[in-house]
């Protein structure tokens, strides 16, 4: 979802260094250790990056004052190349939920290791997952399995989208747990793509 972009003043030690070009690539911003605090550092290596909205909901606080209602937003953006990130944003307006939601999504960026981890493939392209991952968000349990080529995303509407914007095209997806709960079975997904750039081996990306 576009939306009017301001001139960045980088504010961050990352930042200004970024903009100074002392960092190369994204991949130096990820492998530095350092939290990304600022979402144009993300923008300006990844500036084809999509978004994808997956869920809008009403959530209300009592106050002393009465009632509060904010807009909650869950977000996921992507480059379909390898990138993936995950994000909420509340406020008053549904568009500044979004926008605030994106920031999130920028801020909390990882790369997504892929290859072909299919017994029944082992074509070497980057197609799907080198190995089998999990991850959790709340009672939400997901695995996700290497697929061979051609089988596609056998996943959920939620975890599909996810897996689209990380550049993932062929999986196999088994959950348990409350997956009607769209921000915990989104984030279970994130975690397992998370995964597979936390174990270290020979191929892939």
């Amino acid at each position: 979802m576009p939306y009017e972009k301001e001139e960045w003043v980088p504010l961050t030690g990352l930042g200004k260094a970024v903009a100074k070009g002392e960092i190369a690539s994204i991949d130096d911003v990820l492998t530095s250790g350092k939290p990304i605090k600022e979402s144009q550092i993300v923008d300006y290596f990844l500036p084809d990056l999509q978004d994808e909205v997956l869920d809008i909901k009403m959530v209300q606080r009592m106050t002393d004052s009465g009632r509060r209602v904010k807009f909650r937003a869950v977000v996921v953006v992507g480059n379909k190349n390898g990138y993936i990130g995950f994000g909420q944003g509340k406020d008053n307006l549904v568009g500044d939920a979004i926008k605030k939601a994106i920031t999130n999504a920028k801020t909390n960026l990882i790369r997504v290791r892929r290859g072909c981890g299919s017994w029944e493939c082992a074509c070497n392209s980057s197609h799907t997952i080198p190995m089998t991952v999990e991850g959790a968000a709340g009672s939400v349990r997901v695995t996700l399995k290497p697929a061979p080529q051609g089988i596609g995303l056998v996943s959920g509407d939620i975890t599909k989208k996810v897996l689209e914007l990380a550049g993932i095209r062929d999986v196999w997806m088994f959950s348990r747990g409350q997956t009607r709960t769209t921000i915990n079975f989104a984030k279970a997904t994130f975690n397992a793509l998370k995964a597979t750039s936390a174990i270290r081996m020979g191929g892939g990306e």
